[in-house]
């Protein structure tokens, strides 16, 4: 796996690997659940309660096959992190996590321009492809300011099953964004 940094302006990216799982899995809890996560904007508090992910599925994440989580560094913190797996002509991006007390600021802009350009170089890829929940509206305006688009392809979420969450409403499913890659 490679994990030579890339500087990118003032954000520096390298692939996580195992050691990066006890640092990872709290900057993804508190980007999106608990009163931490209300500090940022994409907080999930209110429609999801208990974990977002914990150490098993970050790991899997880091040592699958086709798959890596990018992570995010500013001034040697790790700041944010993104999930980059390879299925086919596409790649698939999830896992996205920004500090809270830095979201709004342009990170997120950054660090998907810079995960397009490494599944392009890396893979060869000709489009992205991410789920989102479909009741997250600013979430979605969001990824299509950035050029993705929706498809109405919507998956079920897994009510029932606690590592994804313990959805505070009935309507929750996810939906297929896609975004191709020039």
């Amino acid at each position: 796996m490679d994990t030579v940094s890339r500087a990118a302006g003032e954000l520096s990216y390298r692939d996580a690997t195992e050691a990066d799982v006890e640092v990872l899995v709290p900057l993804i809890e508190s980007a999106y659940r608990g009163d931490s996560s209300r500090a940022g904007w994409t907080t999930e508090a209110d429609i999801l309660q208990g974990q977002r992910t914990d150490p098993e599925g970050v790991r899997a994440v880091i040592t699958s096959p086709g798959s890596k989580l990018l992570t995010v560094e500013r001034d040697g913190a790790l700041v944010a992190c993104c999930q980059l797996e390879h299925r086919g002509d596409a790649a698939y991006f999830g896992m996205f996590a920004v500090s809270p007390a830095l979201q709004g600021a342009g990170l997120g802009k950054q660090i998907i321009a810079e995960a397009e350009r490494t599944v392009r170089a890396e893979w060869g890829v000709s489009e992205m492809h991410m789920t989102v929940i479909s009741v997250r509206d600013e979430l979605i305006a969001f990824y299509e300011r950035r050029g993705y688009r929706r498809t109405g392809t919507m998956t079920p979420f897994p009510y029932g099953d606690e590592r994804f969450g313990v959805p505070q409403r009935d309507d929750l499913e996810f939906e297929l964004l896609v975004k191709k890659l020039g």
